[in-house]
């Protein structure tokens, strides 16, 4: 199983340890969550981020929050609350908090807190089994390309859905980690995404496992994949519908659109959680709109390592600032999860139980 080289979550007694993901690249720092509230600023401003980890920090959230606030019926439904309202477009967090509330709920007060803390390490645990499983069945896919002809296999990404995002090796990276690990030589092309730029945490993670791996600037994807300089798109995703339409980070559906008329295969990388089959199409699923302001700043070291926010444009300059878009079924080559690799209006088929 995939090792992280620093845990993204980690229980300590009765507090949560999470790597701050504000910081990175330019620091890497840890906090320590001690209550209900300390968890939902977490998620909220994106202390910790990608969608299966938001969904196993709600859960240890839920944990926390009946330690300090008792473990009534109140104090679990406040929770619930709280914590399903600070980000409404990863549909972890929303089958987590699901997940903890069918098990708590039953229990008596005396017995919950022992509960929460099981259930959400159990939770943890399931999405490191989960990512490596989609790290095999998308090995497969790189396996197949390096057979066919010489030199490293091109993979564009976007976001960061790398084990910074999970409690594991990640979803698009777990099949890069895996050819790593299996001797296949892999190139990475790493979308800066903006506002954001989450991709100069994907180059980090690169980087420091020894993947090779540019950055390039979001603009740039659509000329890389035209010359096929690139062999295939992988990408996470925060929520993925029944028809297997796909909300993921803004600009997933534009990369979705060149590879397509470039004719090169663009795949998402899901765990079950992050599916809903309830959900009948994109259209359904609800789109965060952040602060305005993360587009008119960006974050960077100043000559004295020193991490600044540097205005671009004046702060009455109109900005709009959707964290995500939906790329349509019919763009999507296949969803690789952890159960295997299926067309994207194909997802029943792998999970009949969801019908």
């Amino acid at each position: 199983m995939f090792e992280q080289p620093i845990p993204t979550l980690r229980r300590d007694g009765d507090t949560i340890v999470i790597l701050d993901q504000t910081a990175l690249p330019f620091r890497t720092e840890t906090i320590s969550l001690r209550s209900l509230n300390d968890a939902a600023h977490a998620i909220r401003s994106m202390q910790v981020r990608g969608a299966p980890l938001i969904g196993a920090t709600a859960a240890h959230g839920v944990a926390l929050a009946l330690v300090q606030d008792g473990a009534g019926d109140q104090s679990l439904t406040h929770a619930l609350q709280v914590l399903g309202a600070t980000r409404p477009t990863a549909v972890n967090l929303h089958w987590a908090l699901a997940r903890m509330a069918r098990v708590l709920h039953p229990l008596t007060p005396a017995a919950r807190v022992h509960a929460a803390w099981a259930e959400a390490e159990a939770i943890r645990a399931d999405d490191a089994a989960s990512c490596d499983a989609i790290g095999r069945h998308g090995l497969a896919l790189i396996a197949a390309i390096a057979a066919r002809r010489p030199g490293p296999v091109r993979v564009m990404t976007h976001c960061n859905a790398g084990w910074l995002a999970t409690c594991g090796a990640g979803t698009a990276l777990a099949p890069i980690y895996a050819a790593q690990a299996a001797g296949i030589a892999v190139e990475v092309f790493v979308s800066e995404t903006r506002p954001r730029n989450q991709g100069l945490l994907t180059a980090w993670e690169l980087r420091a496992a020894g993947v090779a791996h540019t950055l390039i600037a979001d603009n740039a994807a659509g000329l890389l994949l035209m010359r096929a300089e690139v062999d295939m798109v992988i990408t996470g995703a925060d929520r993925v519908a029944a028809n297997g339409d796909t909300a993921n980070k803004i600009g997933t559906y534009l990369k979705a659109l060149a590879a397509r008329a470039a004719e090169l295969p663009f795949y998402i990388a899901a765990p079950h959680s992050t599916l809903e089959l309830s959900c009948t199409d994109g259209a359904s699923i609800p789109i965060e709109n952040r602060d305005a302001e993360e587009v008119r700043l960006v974050r960077g070291m100043n000559a004295e390592g020193g991490v600044v926010d540097l205005r671009l444009v004046p702060t009455e300059t109109r900005a709009l600032n959707p964290a995500f878009d939906i790329t349509p079924a019919n763009l999507i080559t296949g969803i690789i999860t952890e159960r295997g690799i299926a067309p994207a209006a194909g997802l029943a088929g792998l999970y009949p139980e969801a019908g």
